[in-house]
């Protein structure tokens, strides 16, 4: 009997150190090593990119052709009205719905220095959805937009490099 009361004694001794302990901000559930990798998932999911996240192959076609545009430095007048008419011919989309589309975009590529350097984390989620026909009207769309200015060096090189990351698909669909 006196060693379960001592050992009671101990457990209470014990929690009520832990609650002190968390009553001054040290708290020893992070030693949890479950919850420290729960914790880092969402911290990382949180945290990133959200271009790097763009499922839908509309959204990632649109990032590509603003991402190309962007370029060659900040989008022009020109380069906005191409962007818009091609969004509304590509993906068949209202003017309103368009402008939503590429003001998305835009906000996403930022100024496109991250865009450039990681072209493949852009599509990385998205790549195995596109279809032939919706690659090729890609690689239409962001041509035509380079080509609004005249393509420069690094347009032709960012060209280049989505039309190999796009190239292997084999579906045939359209956009809707």
């Amino acid at each position: 009997m006196p060693y379960l009361i001592g050992l009671l004694g101990a457990i209470v001794t014990v929690l009520v150190l832990l609650k002190r302990l968390a009553d001054a901000g040290i708290d020893l559930g992070g030693l949890n090593p479950f919850a420290r990798r729960r914790r880092r998932a969402w911290q990382s999911k949180f945290e990133a990119n959200p271009l790097f996240g763009l499922e839908d192959p509309m959204d990632a076609a649109a990032a590509l052709a603003v991402g190309v545009a962007k370029a060659s430095g900040d989008i022009s007048l020109e380069q906005k009205r191409a962007l818009l008419a091609a969004f509304q011919s590509t993906f068949d989309l209202e003017l309103v719905a368009a402008e939503k589309l590429l003001a998305a975009s835009a906000y996403l590529v930022g100024d496109g220095q991250i865009f450039s350097d990681h072209v493949e984390g852009v599509v990385a989620k998205s790549r195995e959805r596109f279809t032939d026909n919706q690659i090729a009207s890609t690689l239409a769309m962001i041509e035509e937009i380079a080509a609004v200015e005249g393509a420069t060096e690094r347009q032709r090189e960012l060209i280049g490099r989505i039309g190999e990351i796009l190239h292997n698909r084999s579906e045939s669909t359209t956009w809707r």
